[in-house]
């Protein structure tokens, strides 16, 4: 018979053809993973997303700290007012003298002959 296989060829190739299929859904399962943009890519690029952030809220938790000590300095005591008076708005105290230094001009050079 010509074009029919017999069973026993049948069963033989069964096993390579679900191998070939294995092989192919390997395959395509290891380019989602490596090189799809879901894949490991993916997760490089959040990781170094996380570690930005983390290092940001570091630094704001820092500044949010030294703010908070400001504000508390601020509602507790009268030096920290005094010292913002003295530095942002110029202001002395009743028993201070108040010395302003002014640097002389530069000369101009000598003109060479």
């Amino acid at each position: 018979m010509i074009g029919r296989r017999t069973h026993d060829e049948r069963m033989k190739t069964a096993p390579k053809l679900l191998a070939a299929v294995l092989l192919i859904v390997l395959v395509l399962l290891q380019y989602r993973i490596w090189v799809s943009h879901q894949g490991v890519r993916s997760v490089d690029r959040l990781e170094r997303a996380v570690s930005a952030q983390q290092k940001l809220n570091a630094r704001l938790t820092a500044r949010n700290g030294r703010l908070a000590a400001q504000v508390a300095d601020l509602k507790t005591g009268t030096a920290a007012v005094e010292e913002l008076a003295r530095s942002q708005l110029g202001m002395i105290g009743p028993d201070e003298t108040f010395y302003q230094v002014i640097e002389p001009a530069p000369r101009a050079a000598p003109p060479t002959h």
